[in-house]
């Protein structure tokens, strides 16, 4: 294995870890509702738990630089992964099923933070790379994690698929002693982005664009299942099909940031978002076609995010630990607003509003990213 290849690999199996805590809810969530007494939109809310759970934890990390190395946040992340996985299997009540997304959140923002955080450890012309293999690793958790967890659910129970997590969060677990070091933010650094122009937009812009792209996620196997009629064991499928196209983009995204201006790149990504997710959710009739929507999607969001990442940094060069926990603030802020909002749109106006409404906000997104800094000039 390369250097460059051993210092990502924790940060991936991290990422892929967090990520996997979220997307098991996709397939389950209407075997969910089914067993505890509730709804579908009422059971997405764990996703919103989890959101404000960790939007708190990164405040309290991006208050307290130092606090934790990278190494010790993808430990007692994992470890909290592997408990929390335990407890929404365990969850006998929408209450509890709740509650333990306490857990979920917990462990999701530290896991998220040490991955993105462990960027800074990689030198200026390797960062681009290695940005996209992280942010890649997401869509690792949809490709490995959603079909079995459909599989799962049908054959067994919703309960059966956390079983998945739990064995991700220990893969992580083992390889978080590799993690290298990365620079910490300075005392007062983390309210830095704040104070910046350019750095509050962008993460406006992060936060608007991940409250669309996460809505969607949570919500759309849910779609698959209740409006297009298709199987839980299928629905997974499908999702990873979707996650494909995405890591596809992802790992190129570094390639083709480099021959496109990013900020323009990132804003047309994101209008692509904006007009193909009302097609998705209030347009398509059949699967083959919402499917074939749904892995467009996933491409412009694999250009989308991992290139919105790299501008991110250059926001504030010199402080690039605190511009990664902002991001982590940025993204569980986006989940959270997602949640909350997909789920009250879906019970009341139903998923072809839900799809106006999120095109509404990735435009938003893209028209704030074009008022951020792009130093880095595209290279032939």
């Amino acid at each position: 294995m390369t250097s460059s290849a051993a210092k990502v690999l924790p940060l991936v199996l991290a990422t892929m870890t967090s990520q996997a805590l979220l997307v098991v809810l996709a397939p389950t969530v209407v075997a969910v509702g089914a067993e505890l007494g509730t709804t579908v939109g009422a059971a997405g809310q764990a996703r919103s738990v989890t959101a404000a759970v960790s939007v708190a934890v990164s405040l309290l990390l991006g208050t307290r630089p130092g606090l934790l190395s990278v190494r010790r946040l993808l430990v007692a992340g994992s470890v909290l992964a592997v408990l929390a996985s335990g407890a929404v299997a365990a969850a006998g009540s929408t209450a509890t099923f709740l509650a333990a997304h306490v857990l979920v959140g917990l462990a999701f923002a530290l896991l998220l933070s040490g991955g993105f955080a462990g960027l800074a450890a990689f030198d200026a012309d390797r960062r681009p790379w290695a940005t996209g293999y992280v942010a890649g690793s997401n869509a690792l958790a949809w490709i490995l994690v959603t079909p079995a967890a459909g599989v799962l659910t049908e054959a067994w129970s919703w309960r059966a698929a956390e079983a998945l997590v739990a064995a991700l969060a220990v893969s992580a677990l083992m390889a978080a002693p590799a993690a290298r070091p990365a620079p910490s933010a300075r005392a007062g650094a983390a309210l830095a982005p704040l104070r910046v122009g350019v750095a509050r937009r962008w993460i406006v812009a992060e936060v608007a664009g991940y409250a669309a792209w996460t809505s969607l996620l949570t919500f759309a196997g849910a779609f698959f299942v209740q409006r297009l009629g298709v199987r839980e064991s299928l629905a997974g499928w499908l999702l990873a099909g979707g996650a494909g196209a995405y890591l596809l983009a992802s790992v190129r995204s570094g390639r083709l940031s480099r021959r496109v201006p990013r900020r323009r790149l990132v804003a047309t990504a994101a209008l692509i978002m904006a007009v193909l997710l009302p097609m998705m959710l209030a347009v398509a009739r059949s699967a083959p076609v919402a499917v074939a929507l749904f892995c467009l999607l996933g491409l412009a969001a694999g250009i989308r995010t991992p290139v919105s990442a790299s501008l991110g940094l250059d926001q504030l060069p010199a402080q690039p630990a605190a511009m990664m926990t902002a991001r982590t603030g940025a993204t569980q802020t986006g989940y959270l607003v997602g949640a909350v909002v997909g789920g009250a749109v879906i019970s009341g106006a139903g998923y072809p509003a839900l799809g106006l409404v999120l095109a509404v906000v990735m435009a938003t997104s893209a028209a704030l990213v074009l008022g951020v800094d792009d130093p880095e000039p595209p290279r032939p």
